[in-house]
């Protein structure tokens, strides 16, 4: 039965036709995902966005724009009683050159390649993203 919401915010950073991917072990399962993560309570979804870029990599952002809104329903991979809402935006790293994982559970941090035919993420929603980032990117 689901009995509760996680709302989720992740941000697009693209640059040269590449966009930045975090690694990390979640549940022990290896995931790349877009950087982002979890609204809290009393939290907006840009004051999260920013959050989330200061604790996990010492950067600060520029919200872009908004970019997608998951449609469909969506049970968590990880907890059967919990739905998901993922938001995306397009955002700009303001302070590149202080650009440092602060985050443990973040193995490293790659640019991927928007051109690849393949869609390498593992997430339904992040697959998603992807495909429309190729659309607007290429």
């Amino acid at each position: 039965m689901i009995d509760k919401i996680n709302i989720r915010v992740y941000a697009c950073v693209v640059k040269d036709k590449k966009v930045l991917t975090l690694f990390e072990e979640y549940a022990g399962e290896a995931l790349m995902k877009f950087p982002g993560g979890g609204l809290e309570y009393g939290e907006g979804v840009l004051e999260c966005l920013h959050r989330e870029f200061e604790e996990e990599l010492n950067v600060k952002v520029e919200i872009v724009e908004h970019f997608y809104t998951q449609e469909d329903f969506l049970v968590s991979r990880f907890r059967e009683n919990e739905q998901l809402l993922t938001i995306y935006y397009i955002v700009n790293i303001i302070n590149e050159e202080d650009f440092l994982i602060l985050d443990p559970c973040i193995e490293k941090t790659e640019w991927i390649d928007i051109h690849q035919a393949h869609n390498p993420f593992p997430l339904p929603i992040d697959k998603i993203v992807f495909d429309k980032l190729k659309e607007k990117f290429l």
